[in-house]
C-alpha cells in the first residue's frame, strides 16, 4: 500500500513505497491533491481485485457475480460487504482486502445482478430506489450472498454484514429482517424506512457510522432509527463524525475526510473484533 505524505516543498523526500504531495494554499493544488488521492485509490482497488475470486450464483434466472477473498475455504469468521449504489466498487474491494488481513473471509455481494449494473447517478438512483422500496427483495439478495459466504468457509455462527451508502441501508435491512448475522454496520448509509412498516425485534448488534453533514439523512430519519432500535431492544451504537459529508470514507469522493475515515475504520474493526472473535 502507498504511504501518502502531505508536506512542504523543502521537506519532500521520497522513500520506497511513498508519495510526497506538496502543499500550497491554492485551489489548484487542492484539486491536484484530490486527483492524486483518487488515482492512487483506483490503482489500489485494481491491485486488491487481483486477490479476489469471482463467485457466480443466482436468484432464480438472474445471474449474480460476487467476489470473495483468497482465504476462502478456511474456517474463519465472515463479513459480508454490501456495496454502494453503483454496485461493486473499489471501496468495497479495498475493504475486503483489509478484512482478509484481519483474519476474516470477506464476500462482496452483487445486489443488482449481471446486466443491471448502473452506469451513472440517474440509473443508480433508480435501481437502488427499487430495492429500498421493495425491501424484501433486497433482503433476499442479501440472504443469497450470506449463503455464498457460508459456502466459502465462513463460520455460520460468526458472520457480520457491513455496507456503504445504499449498502449501509442493506446492512440495516439485514438486521430488520433478522437475517443470520450477529452484527450489522451501516457506513454513511440511508437509515430511514417506510413509516408504514412496524418496528420489530432486532437481534443483531448494530453500529451506525454517520457523517454529521450528510444532507441525505433527515433529522426525522435519524430520530426514527433511534426509536426503532429502542423498540427492537437492540444492542446499538451510533457514532457521528464531525465535518463529514455523505461519502466521507471513500478516497475517490470529493467528500473524503481522511481523519474521520481512519477513525471510522478503526471503529469498524473494534466492533467486528468484539462480536466475531
Amino acid at each position: 500500500m502507498f504511504l501518502i505524505r502531505f508536506i512542504n516543498f523543502d521537506d519532500c523526500q521520497l522513500t520506497k513505497g511513498s508519495l510526497c504531495v506538496i502543499l500550497s494554499s491554492t485551489k489548484f493544488t487542492i484539486m491536484i491533491r484530490s486527483l492524486l488521492l483518487a488515482g492512487l485509490f483506483m490503482i489500489s482497488g485494481k491491485m486488491y481485485s487481483q486477490d479476489l475470486k469471482k463467485v457466480a450464483y443466482k436468484d432464480g434466472a438472474q445471474k449474480l457475480n460476487g467476489l470473495v477473498t483468497s482465504n476462502a475455504g478456511k474456517k474463519l469468521p465472515g463479513v459480508l460487504i454490501l456495496p454502494a449504489w453503483k454496485g461493486i466498487d473499489d471501496e468495497a474491494k479495498m475493504a475486503a482486502a483489509e478484512l482478509e488481513k484481519e483474519g476474516y473471509i470477506a464476500f462482496i455481494a452483487d445486489i443488482y445482478g449481471e446486466g443491471n449494473i448502473p452506469t451513472d447517478n440517474a440509473s443508480a438512483a433508480k435501481t437502488a430506489g427499487y430495492y429500498k422500496q421493495n425491501y424484501e427483495a433486497y433482503q433476499k439478495r442479501i440472504m443469497l450472498a450470506l449463503e455464498e459466504l457460508k459456502k466459502s468457509g465462513a463460520n455460520p455462527e460468526k458472520i457480520a454484514v457491513i455496507g456503504y451508502c445504499f449498502g449501509g441501508s442493506g446492512a440495516l435491512e439485514a438486521a430488520r429482517g433478522n437475517l443470520p448475522v450477529v452484527g450489522a454496520i451501516s457506513i454513511h448509509g440511508g437509515i430511514g424506512k417506510d413509516k408504514t412498516r412496524k418496528n420489530g425485534p432486532i437481534t443483531a448488534k448494530i453500529l451506525v457510522e454517520h457523517p454529521a453533514e450528510d444532507e441525505s439523512v433527515s433529522a426525522e430519519d435519524y430520530a426514527q432509527l433511534v426509536q426503532e432500535l429502542r423498540d427492537g431492544k437492540a444492542d446499538w451504537q451510533i457514532i457521528t463524525y464531525a465535518n463529514s459529508k455523505h461519502t466521507f470514507t471513500n478516497p475517490a469522493s470529493a467528500d473524503y475526510n481522511p481523519v474521520m475515515a481512519k477513525r471510522a475504520w478503526e471503529h469498524t474493526l473494534m466492533f467486528l473484533k468484539e462480536i466475531l472473535k
